[in-house]
């Protein structure tokens, strides 16, 4: 299987609709997909930050095409020619606060595979020192959540019945970087 040509259908200022066409599995028949691209960015990163009282950083925002509230890990669009790193230890700051003392590389992966060509790059901060809020996009009204890592699980379920919807990635991203931190300090 084979990208053979995009055409874009429309394209506005953070995103454009385009159409791939591609040779699918037979090897012989084209086909066409629909997708969406960001527009003026190169990459996506999220952020799995601890405190050093063993607490993990989320974020609860309003998220209007859902039309509801999402509790999330920090994340952002890393702003052209900028280093995902740089992006992660940015938006830390932008959204929570906190600036990270120590950003390692967690994972990389697609958001959205069958709609969306956005990869995101995940870190995990430690060493965690709050600074003030930094500047935050006008349309982000964003609560910090703090929660003891044992009781992640319960926070996100009470959240939920009460009406948040849950970033599904929070539950394996806050996994996987628990478990790349064991045999180290832990949170």
């Amino acid at each position: 299987m084979t990208v053979l040509k995009k055409k874009t259908l429309w394209e506005g200022k953070f995103l454009r609709s385009v159409l791939v066409r591609y040779i699918d599995g037979s090897g012989v028949t084209e086909r066409d997909w629909e997708a969406v691209e960001r527009v003026g960015c190169e990459g996506v990163v999220g952020i799995v930050p601890f405190t050093d009282e063993g607490e993990v950083v989320m974020i609860r925002q309003f998220r209007p095409p859902i039309n509801g509230h999402v509790i999330e890990l920090p994340a952002g669009l890393c702003d052209p020619g900028e280093r995902p790193e740089d992006a992660a230890r940015r938006e830390l700051i932008e959204e929570t606060g906190y600036s990270a003392g120590d950003l390692r590389f967690l994972t990389e992966g697609p958001l959205s595979s069958g709609l969306s060509s956005e990869l995101l790059t995940v870190f995990i901060a430690t060493g965690l020192t709050f600074v003030g809020i930094g500047n935050r996009d006008e349309t982000e009204h964003i609560e910090v959540l703090k929660v003891p890592l044992d009781g992640v699980a319960s926070e996100i379920e009470s959240r939920g019945e009460a009406g948040d919807y849950v970033d599904l990635k929070v539950f394996g991203l806050i996994e996987l970087a628990r478990r790349s931190l064991q045999g180290k300090r832990q949170p």
